[in-house]
This record gives structure tokens, sequence and C-alpha cells, in this order.
């Protein structure tokens, strides 16, 4: 078989007349000419050159705030981003509330601090035991306005999944819409947070009688032990707290219910373990460093204040200015916690969007619900109605019954 020379025109076909038999070993038909190498590709090859043709990619669509596929750490960033500003009622607002109810409890924690503390430079050394009983209701204040936060942030968290999950389909939803939708779904969100906030304060104390009993039986060389004890409640805490990371939202999302909820969120975590904890860590990072950064300029002002104007007052004087620098700083931590709270609420909705589309394919139907224009008003990626599913098929027309009938069957 010859082939033609680099850079020459192949020779047109020539039909064999009738009776003849094409002769071999001259140009055959469809053979593409050869290209030289390092020569320009040949124009009539299609996609840059090639003898067979292939098709361009195309990228996922983008209807929202992510593409609608598996998702890259860059693009759950952006993501967060996106949804709180087209969402910016709903995602801050909520959060806002939130951060000022703990705010609030941790203010008159630090008051009642602050006026033990004044106390203390002006009291007797032998009725210092008077402190104890005001010293043990602040510990105790401090404790319940812990458990309280963290019950009120996993409830949050299921919340703002609302707005995160109509954001993917570019749907905006506002204050009002968030809470009407999330309605029917309070209760079993409330049994999961107070499931979560249960467990972890029965680790604490468990860490905490632990901890005691071998300082009491050992003696001082029980504290390397209770350092030990401290990592490994420290790694089963973390561990678990990312396995059941995404519980809230399957509640709402999915319409779970309390212990099923549990169930999903530890199967949709298997073997990501190690990613949702890189992605959680890292933003974890860059908003306390972000808090820090802001937060500086405020506690260097208020040192500054506190010496100029007070610096001689007395107790009062020095009373009245802790209070003022401490409520100005509780404001400003309240908004920074807020914008923080929110922008972490949307990264953990998008991870658990992330896990839906790795495990069950939810990128395809989000597309399909995009494409149809169905459900405009409600929570995408929620099941559909029993009644509606397999209802495009006759029933009993295939091979089994609810299967598509074969080509060329009747239908009913």
């Amino acid at each position: 078989m010859s082939y033609p020379e680099p850079g020459k025109p192949p020779e047109p076909w020539q039909q064999p007349q009738w009776g003849q038999q094409p002769q071999w070993g001259g140009q055959q038909a469809g053979w593409p000419p050869q290209q030289p190498w390092g020569g320009a590709p040949d124009p009539r090859w299609p996609s840059g050159g090639g003898p067979y043709p292939h098709p361009a990619y195309i990228a996922p669509p983008k209807p929202g705030i992510i593409p609608l596929r598996p998702l890259l750490f860059g693009e759950i960033l952006d993501g967060s981003f996106q949804t709180i500003r087209r969402n910016a009622a709903a995602m801050f607002g909520s959060a806002l509330i939130f951060q000022v109810i703990s705010t609030g409890l941790v203010g008159v924690i630090s008051m009642m601090t602050l006026g033990l503390a004044g106390r203390v430079p002006y009291m007797d050394p032998q009725s210092m035991d008077q402190l104890l009983g005001p010293l043990l209701g602040i510990v105790m204040a401090a404790l319940g306005a812990t458990v309280l936060s963290a019950f009120l942030g996993s409830v949050l968290q299921g919340v703002m999944v609302v707005p995160v999950s109509r954001s993917v389909l570019n749907r905006r939803t506002g204050f009002k819409q968030m809470w009407m939708l999330t309605g029917s779904r309070i209760w079993p969100l409330l049994g999961v947070a107070a499931l979560l906030t249960l467990g972890s304060l029965l680790a604490a104390a468990a860490f905490v009688v632990l901890s005691v009993l071998l300082v009491t039986a050992v003696g001082p060389a029980g504290l390397v032990l209770v350092f030990l004890l401290g990592l490994g409640v420290l790694v089963a805490f973390v561990w678990i707290g990312m396995r059941l990371l995404v519980a809230p939202a399957v509640v709402v999302v999915e319409e779970a219910g309390v212990y099923e909820s549990l169930l999903r969120s530890w199967r949709l975590t298997k073997n990501n373990w190690w990613r949702i904890f890189g992605i959680v860590l890292v933003i974890s990072l860059m908003i306390g460093v972000i808090s820090y950064i802001v937060q500086i300029p405020l506690s260097v002002a208020a040192g500054g204040i506190g010496s100029v104007v007070a610096p001689h007052g007395g107790e009062e004087a020095f009373t009245s200015t802790s209070i003022i620098l401490t409520v100005v700083s509780l404001l400003v931590t309240a908004l920074i916690g807020a914008v923080g709270f929110a922008y972490q609420s949307s990264a953990n909705a998008l991870i658990y969007f992330d896990l839906r589309m790795r495990h069950d394919g939810l990128d395809v139907e989000l597309l399909r619900l995009l494409e149809s224009g169905a459900d405009a008003d409600g929570i995408p990626g929620r099941p559909a109605p029993r009644s509606s599913r397999g209802a495009s098929w006759p029933a009993g027309n295939g091979s089994w019954p609810g299967t598509p009938p074969a080509p060329g069957e009747p239908t009913a």
C-alpha cells in the first residue's frame, strides 16, 4: 500500500468501470492524508487534526452558586460567599440573631465576673470563702451558655441549608421564606440538635469524672494520664463530629427523622472523612484569623481609652469604663461572629450537596429540576412524593411490573 508524499494532496478517487476490480495498492477511498511531523494539522480533519472526530469538552451547567457536579475546595469557598451575598437577609440576619443571643449571654457572664473581680481587692482575706458561691454560679452560667449556644447553632445550621440549596439553582430566599420552608421540619431538627448537644455534654462530663478519679488514685503523676485521656477524647470528638456533620441538613432537605438523619450522615461521610476534616479545618482557621485581625485594633483602643479616661478614678470609674468597653467589644464580636457563622454554615451545606452528588447522583436530579422548572418555591434535593415516582411508565407493560415497555410493544 502506497501513501501520498507529505504535503501533497491525495489524488481523486476513480470509480472503477463496470466489471472491473479496483486496483489494490493505490490510494484507498477515505484514507486520510498523512500529516508530516511538526507540520500544521490538515484543515479537513475535524477537532484539531485527527482522522476520528471527537466532541469538544462541555463544562457542566452552573445555574447558581456551584456547577452541577462534585465540587472542588475552591468552589465550596466561592459558593459559600455567593450564598451570603445573594441571600443576605436570610443568612446574615439569622446568624446575627443567633450571635446576639450568644453574645448577650457571654456579656451577662462577663458583667458578673467583673463585678466579682471588683469586690476582691476590698474584701477581708478572712471572708474570701464568701466568693465560692458566686464563683460557682458564674461557672454554671458559662456552662449553660455554652450548651445553649451549641444547641441553637445546630438548629440554625439546618435552617440555613434552605437558602444554600435554593441558590444552587439560582433561586433567592428571603428571611421569612426560609423559616416557612423549615417549619415542618423544626421538631426533628430540634431532636437532632438535642442529641448532638447531649452527646457532647456527656462526653465532657465523663472526661471530668475520669480525670478526677485518675488524679485522686494516682496523685500528681495522674496529670500525664489526664493529658493523654484528653487527647483521646478530643480525637474521638472530632472524628464523630465530622461523621455527623451533615445530619441537620439531612433532616431539612431529605425530610428524614432524628435517627435516620444520623445514620444517613454516617453513611454519606464514609470514605470522605479526611476531605471533610480538611475543608472544615481550613475554613475555621480562616474565620479565626480574620476575626483576630479585626479585633486587634479594638483591643488596643480599649487599653488606651481605659488608661486615659480613668487612670486614677477608683473602683466606680474602673467599673463603668470596663462595662462600656465590654459592650463595644461584644457588639463587634457579634458582627464578626455572624459573618463567620453564616459562612461556615454555607460551607457545611455545600459539603452535604457535594456528598450527595458523589453518592446519589444529585447533580442529575438537580439538572432535571432545572430544566422542568418544577417546585420553584420548594427545596431542591427533597425526595419526590411517592405518588409521582415511576408514574411515567405504564404499569405491567414491560417484562416486569413498572418497567418501560419494549420497543414496538403496545402500551395501555
